[in-house]
């Protein structure tokens, strides 16, 4: 499955996964991100063709080019390409990666305690259809 455009999966049924794909596609104007949630037949294709465990997948995932980007690394990622102000996010990378990686683990296992779950998949608008891998 080769993508042009970077291709960002997350957990749809997760209310905080849900709402930083709404934040990013409100603010990525020049439409450079797709999106996939985990748990669609694309999601599911593209993390093995990663090479990632389907199973229990608690991570934001980036796939850039040959690159895939997960956890903090991911995110940091993804708001350096989505540029503007958002690039000095990277100052975080100074963080070293497992403390990063660490508070991400922490949060990504409370998520749906902390933000709650969707019964159902999150389901782009209609004018957001497209960016969405089905």
């Amino acid at each position: 499955m080769k993508n042009q455009n970077p291709v960002i999966l997350f957990d749809g049924i997760c209310n905080l996964c849900s709402g930083w794909v709404q934040f990013l596609i409100k603010k990525d104007t020049n439409m450079k991100f797709r999106f996939a949630p985990i748990q669609s037949n694309s999601g599911q294709k593209l993390l093995l063709n990663a090479g990632l465990d389907i199973r229990n997948m608690e991570t934001v995932i980036y796939i850039k080019g040959n690159n895939c980007f997960r956890e903090s690394d991911a995110a940091l990622e993804i708001l350096k390409d989505l540029g503007g102000i958002w690039t000095f996010a990277s100052v975080l990378k100074l963080i070293p990666g497992t403390l990063r990686n660490g508070f991400y683990r922490f949060i990504a296992k409370k998520r749906y305690r902390f933000f709650g779950k969707r019964t159902t998949c999150f389901i782009p608008t209609p004018e957001n259809q497209k960016r969405f891998l089905t």
